[in-house]
């Protein structure tokens, strides 16, 4: 019997060619640039295919905390669409004006503050209904945006009845996978946290504790520092100094699969942005780091050089890489990300079952090859920030079926400090995001990703 999910509607995606400039506001209502800004960054997710991350104009000129706030809108609205579609179905019963598609964004804004953040219902309204007649194309439709909204904050629970408070955010064929590897209750639990906007986690060079005092932070068990209020990144302390780099909890174990790495030479397959090569430079290894994308190996760069640490960093394809031989190599593939949901609601609207399949191939391709880039006794760690056990699991099996020169080398208890809950019964790591459950959900959980470690025989 099917758990009671909701099916969520695709996301609509626009023809070739870049998005057409959305019309602004005039007027300098206090709080209307936030949400138009908020409006245009969900159409460009949900009708142009955009990540969460790269949706929000940047030559918009916004005061940061105006900024802030648009992202907060427009990531929730995605880590709660589910809920809120259901509801606006409830609301029109006709269903939205096929002419006015940018009209579904503007009451997803105005939904998510009514009901999910601390914002007066009056001003919800009222600037979503300024943003209605702002855009030519919403114009005529004001009213409807008006009356819809209001009805919302008087009939909320009513409408809420019926919709599934724990799957209604979860892509069905999503839980459905997810039940079937981890059992319904902790598919509910996984669920549940992709609700919560996360925490901010941390890797410092060097003392975690002091870095946890100075941020206001806690040390967690395997050594990364959690903020839970941090404000700009940029303008926290140690940033600009270089002491220490973004990067979930979860995120930073796989580099740590391979021990001692001072003086090795490590290969770290697929690396922007950069967090597991600082990890490895800073631990010593002479690291080479392979990407194929150039905007994010800038950004490596530019890490790198914040953090004061070097590698030699290579642009191209990793499948086709020819360095070599290694003493190590750390392979964080490409994959369906549903590990980084809570992180990346946007994966919730983009990411189609079909995927999985050329994901998986890709996969089967690099993992092979990292292997033929080891030394004799070298090791290789393969990870993905994946919840699905074709991108995990399934890939190291049929890997060392297929290759007697690779065994497995079991994660050992105790190994690496607080690792021990999250190792398989064939000795790899699965951490899933309803892990570490510390209090309140706000401060709680990690990113999913699985890890295995190998060797090449001598």
């Amino acid at each position: 019997m099917k758990p009671p999910f909701r099916a969520q509607k695709p996301a609509r995606r626009s023809g070739a060619g870049p998005a057409q400039a959305p019309a602004r506001p005039a007027a300098a209502t206090p709080g209307l640039a936030a949400r138009a800004l908020a409006v245009d960054g969900l159409e460009q997710v949900l009708r142009h295919g955009a990540a969460l991350d790269d949706a929000l104009d940047a030559d918009v000129a916004l005061d940061p905390r105006d900024r802030a706030l648009a992202y907060r809108i427009l990531a929730t609205s995605l880590r709660r669409i589910g809920t809120l579609r259901a509801l606006i179905a409830k609301l029109m019963e006709r269903g939205l004006p096929k002419s006015a598609p940018r009209l579904e964004s503007v009451l997803l804004a105005g939904a998510t503050q009514i009901l999910f953040m601390d914002v007066p219902n009056h001003a919800a309204v009222g600037l979503c209904v300024d943003l209605a007649r702002a855009d030519r194309n919403t114009a005529g439709f004001a009213g409807l945006v008006n009356a819809v909204l209001r009805r919302l904050t008087r009939e909320a629970d009513q409408l809420m009845a019926g919709i599934s408070p724990d799957f209604a955010d979860t892509p069905e064929w999503m839980g459905q996978r997810w039940i079937k590897a981890y059992g319904l209750e902790t598919t509910r639990a996984i669920a549940a946290m992709h609700k919560v906007e996360p925490p901010l986690d941390i890797t410092v060079k060097a003392d975690p504790a002091l870095w946890a005092e100075r941020l206001s932070g806690e040390v967690l068990p395997t050594g990364s520092v959690r903020i839970l209020q941090a404000g700009p990144v940029r303008a926290l302390p140690g940033f600009a100094e270089g002491e220490w780099w973004v990067q979930d909890a979860a995120a930073a174990l796989p580099a740590r699969l391979l021990g001692d790495v001072r003086g090795l030479h490590v290969a770290d397959l697929c690396a922007a942005p950069g967090g597991k090569t600082a990890q490895l430079a800073a631990a010593g290894a002479i690291v080479t780091a392979v990407d194929r994308s150039s905007s994010r190996l800038a950004r490596l760069k530019e890490n790198l050089e914040r953090l004061n640490l070097t590698a030699h960093v290579v642009a191209g394809d990793a499948a086709d890489f020819t360095g070599g031989p290694f003493d190590a190599v750390l392979l964080d593939a490409p994959c369906s990300a549903t590990g980084t949901l809570r992180r990346h609601p946007d994966i919730a609207v983009s990411k189609r079952p079909g995927d999985l399949v050329t994901l998986a191939a890709l996969q089967a391709r690099l993992i092979a090859h990292a292997a033929d880039l080891l030394k004799p006794g070298g090791t290789l760690v393969y990870s993905t920030c994946s919840l699905e056990p074709e991108e995990g699991e399934e890939q190291v099996e049929r890997l060392l079926a297929a290759r007697s020169d690779l065994i497995r080398a079991p994660i050992v208890p105790g190994e690496v400090e607080g690792i021990d809950p999250f190792i398989t019964p064939q000795g790899d790591m699965r951490t899933l995001p309803c892990h570490w459950m510390r209090g309140e959900a706000e401060r709680s959980g990690l990113d999913g990703f699985f890890a295995a470690r190998l060797k090449r025989k001598a």
